[in-house]
């Protein structure tokens, strides 16, 4: 069974989207259509930049949206089996299996990122990759800590994000560092996605959500929140609510994608971020 994977937030760079739209006629037509829902250049941010403003989280997220989507649906062969996209790649996936439209998609994603960014000028959150622990271990010691740190990714085996108020992370990544930890990077993000404090964010978003009707999709997804496959559009529509507060099971999916059936991966979108995560997964099952 061929599968399909989509990136999430981190994969942008200056110049995304000049093959595209230098190749196909239907390409351009849509990054012209982003431009006019958004009322802005984006187009001009994907192309030229400068770095300085593409890495701000809206036009981050909207950027490897369009992309992602974009290329989509310019492909010949885009006939997939099962589906899935990491934390933001999440919406591109289901606007490529038409469960809402790339319209639609691009408002989410807009309401998505403004309503986050929102959360990171006003309370200051961060984010942590750590390397060569268990994460039961991870999971043991932010549970111990007074004040709000969660798991937010679980990347691969032996890379665990965190995610948290600034003051707990510092506390935590000490511990960890203490414990054994190979290696902890700190993200370049201002925001602690995926936890308790994007719950305003969340709840200002699923009024848009609810308000879009959702297709049952033309093909299996494996949702983030969950690691399942889903079929009902109701139940994605929920998961996709709960996906901003939940952290992202992106090993677990992958791992059950395999197990029912899939062997081959393609990534859509602009880098392929997620191969290197993929090979780390394969080699522990």
């Amino acid at each position: 069974m061929n599968a399909y994977i989509f990136p999430g937030q981190g994969t942008q760079f200056v110049g995304m989207g000049k093959d595209l739209y230098n190749t196909s006629s239907l390409a351009r037509k849509l990054f012209q259509l982003s431009d006019d829902i958004l009322g802005f250049r984006m187009t001009r941010i994907m192309f030229d930049g400068p770095m300085k403003v593409l890495k701000k989280t809206r036009y981050t997220q909207l950027s490897i949206y369009i992309y992602s989507v974009i290329q989509s649906k310019i492909l010949n062969n885009f006939n997939p089996d099962m589906v899935a996209g990491h934390s933001l790649g999440e919406f591109s996936a289901l606007a490529a299996i038409d469960v809402f439209s790339f319209e639609e998609g691009l408002m989410l994603v807009d309401k998505r990122a403004t309503f986050m960014q929102e959360i990171c000028e006003s309370i200051h959150g961060g984010m942590a990759v750590v390397f060569g622990l268990e994460d039961n271990i991870i999971e043991k010691i932010c549970q111990e800590d007074k004040g709000i740190i969660v798991p937010s990714n679980y990347n691969s085996p032996g890379q665990l994000v965190i995610s948290g108020e600034e003051e707990a992370l510092k506390r935590v990544c000490y511990s960890l560092k203490k414990i054994g930890a190979k290696k902890i990077l700190r993200l370049p993000v201002h925001g602690a996605f995926h936890s308790p404090l994007m719950e305003p964010a969340k709840k200002k978003l699923s009024k848009f959500i609810e308000k879009i009707l959702f297709k049952d999709p033309k093909c299996i997804i494996y949702q983030n929140v969950t690691a399942e496959s889903v079929t009902k559009s109701k139940d994605i529509k929920k998961n996709l609510i709960e996906q901003l507060t939940s952290p992202v099971k992106w090993k677990q999916l992958v791992k059950k994608m395999i197990h029912n059936g899939a062997i081959s991966f393609t990534e859509i979108g602009p880098s392929n971020i997620l191969q290197g995560m993929m090979k780390k997964i394969f080699n522990d099952i």
